[in-house]
C-alpha cells in the first residue's frame, strides 16, 4: 500500500481496532492497522470473561474461547462463600492473545495492512488529512498519510490523550495483574464451569480476586484494584500469592505472567475527536470499571464508529460528496458520542458509580459489611439474574428501592 494511499491508519491492534479495522476494510477502505506489539499473543492481559451473547453478536469462534461457565461463585468477605448455578451455559473464557489474532486476520483477510512491532511516535494535522510519524521494528522512522487517524491504544491512550483538550472529569484507574497456572485435572475440575472471585478488604483491599477456568488443566487467577491516592495498598504480587496460597495454589505452576491498567471515566465526558483524529475502544473509556470489562464495549465501540467513519471517507470522494451531503449532513461524524452513549444505555453511568463507591471504599470491616449486606440480597436471586446484574447492570433486578445503597445516594 502506497504511503499516501490510505483512507485511515489505526493505532492499536486491541479488540476495539482490529474490529474497526476489519469492519472499515470490509466496506472497501484502505486501512493500515499498527501496534506495538510484534505478537498479538503475548502481554495478553484480560480477565476476557463475557456472555453467550457476545460470541453470537461478534461472531467469534470456539476457537477462541477457552472455557465455557454456567455459575458464579462468590467468596468473601471473609471465607464465607455463595454459589449460584445456572441449566445451561452462561458464557465463556476467551483466551485475550487468540481473540486479538483471529480479529487481525479478519482486518488482513479483508484488506487491510498490518503493521506489527511498529510504535506510533507523533501525529500532525494537514489541510487535508493526518500524518503518523512511527518507529518501524528495526527503528527506523517512517511517516505515514492518510484521511483518518484512530487512536486505539487502549488505556494509554497515547494519541488522542495528548490533546490540548482537558477532560472534564478525572479518569478513575485500576491497576491489575494475572497469571496463568496449571494445575491438576482434579483441582482444574474444582474451578471449571464458574466465574469466581474473591471479594473484601482481606483479599484485596479496594478490589477483588478472581480465578476463572481455561483449557485443562489451566486457571487464569488475577486480582484488580482501584488506584488511591492515600499510602498503604500493598503491592499486588503480595495479594496475588496470598490468594493462591489461601486457596490450595500456592505450588502450582506459573504459565504466564502478565498485567495491566484499566482506566475510565464515570460519564465519559472526555474527547472522542480532535480534527481527524478518533478515539475508541478504552481510548475513550468504553472499559467498564464495576467489573474490570472492556472486551464487548470495546467492540461495540467499533461497530458504532464504523458506519460513520465509512461515510466520512466516502463524503471526501467526489463520487459520494452529494449523496453523503443530502443524507448525513456535513459532518457524518457528528453522531458518534451520542450513538455510543445511546448504545452503553444510562445504567453506564451508574455502574460507574457502584464502581468507584464499592472498590475504593473497601478497605475495613465496616465496608465489609456492607458488601456483605449487599451479598445477602443476592442469595435468593438465580444465576441469570446474576448475570444480568453484571454483565448488563440491570441493578433493578436487584430491588428498586436498594438502588439509592447502591449509588450511596443515602
Amino acid at each position: 500500500m502506497a504511503t499516501d494511499d490510505r483512507d485511515v491508519l489505526i493505532v492499536g491492534a486491541g479488540p476495539a481496532g482490529a474490529r474497526l479495522a476489519a469492519d472499515l476494510a470490509a466496506a472497501g477502505l484502505r486501512v493500515t492497522l499498527i501496534d506495538r506489539l510484534r505478537d498479538l499473543r503475548s502481554i495478553a492481559f484480560s480477565s476476557a470473561a463475557v456472555p453467550l451473547a457476545t460470541l453470537s453478536r461478534y461472531g467469534i469462534p470456539q476457537a477462541v474461547v477457552a472455557a465455557s461457565w454456567s455459575g458464579w461463585h462468590l467468596v468473601g468477605p471473609g471465607p464465607r462463600e455463595r454459589r449460584w448455578e445456572a441449566d445451561g451455559p452462561l458464557g465463556a473464557v476467551l483466551d485475550f492473545g487468540r481473540l486479538r489474532c483471529w480479529l487481525a486476520d479478519q482486518a488482513q483477510g479483508h484488506g487491510a495492512e498490518l503493521l506489527l512491532g511498529t510504535r506510533a511516535l507523533a501525529w500532525h494535522q494537514q489541510s487535508s488529512g493526518i500524518s503518523l510519524t512511527v518507529a518501524t521494528p528495526s527503528g527506523e522512522q517512517r511517516t505515514l498519510s492518510a484521511g483518518w487517524l484512530v487512536d486505539a491504544t487502549g488505556s494509554r491512550r497515547q494519541l488522542i490523550g495528548t490533546s490540548q483538550v482537558p477532560s472534564p472529569e478525572p479518569l478513575v484507574s485500576g491497576l491489575g495483574v494475572e497469571w496463568l497456572i496449571s494445575v491438576q485435572q482434579p483441582v482444574w475440575q474444582q474451578w471449571s464451569n464458574q466465574l469466581a472471585f474473591f471479594l473484601g478488604s482481606d483479599w484485596v483491599p479496594q478490589g477483588y480476586g478472581w480465578i476463572f477456568p481455561m483449557e485443562a488443566p489451566r486457571l487464569k487467577v488475577g486480582i484488580c484494584r482501584l488506584d488511591d491516592d492515600g499510602p498503604g495498598q500493598p503491592p499486588l504480587s503480595v495479594l496475588l500469592a496470598h490468594l493462591l496460597e489461601r486457596r490450595g495454589l500456592a505450588d502450582a505452576e506459573v504459565m504466564d505472567r502478565h498485567g495491566g491498567r484499566i482506566s475510565s471515566t464515570i460519564h465519559r465526558r472526555e474527547l472522542h475527536r480532535d480534527g481527524r483524529l478518533l478515539g475508541v475502544g478504552d481510548a475513550v473509556s468504553t472499559a467498564n470499571l464495576l467489573g474490570g470489562e472492556g472486551i464487548r464495549h470495546a467492540l461495540l465501540s467499533a461497530t458504532v464508529l464504523a458506519p460513520l467513519l465509512i461515510r466520512a471517507v466516502r463524503q471526501g470522494r467526489d463520487g459520494d460528496r452529494r449523496i453523503t451531503l443530502a443524507r448525513f449532513g456535513s459532518d457524518p461524524l457528528g453522531p458518534y458520542v451520542a450513538q455510543l452513549r445511546r448504545q452503553l444505555g444510562w445504567r453506564w453511568p451508574l455502574s460507574g458509580r457502584l464502581a468507584r463507591r464499592t472498590w475504593l471504599g473497601l478497605k475495613d470491616p465496616g465496608a465489609d459489611r456492607r458488601l456483605e449486606r449487599l451479598l445477602n440480597g443476592l442469595e435468593r436471586q438465580s444465576a441469570e439474574t446474576l448475570s444480568a446484574l453484571l454483565f448488563d447492570y440491570r441493578f433493578e433486578r436487584y430491588g428498586l428501592k436498594a438502588l439509592p445503597d447502591l449509588l450511596g445516594l443515602r
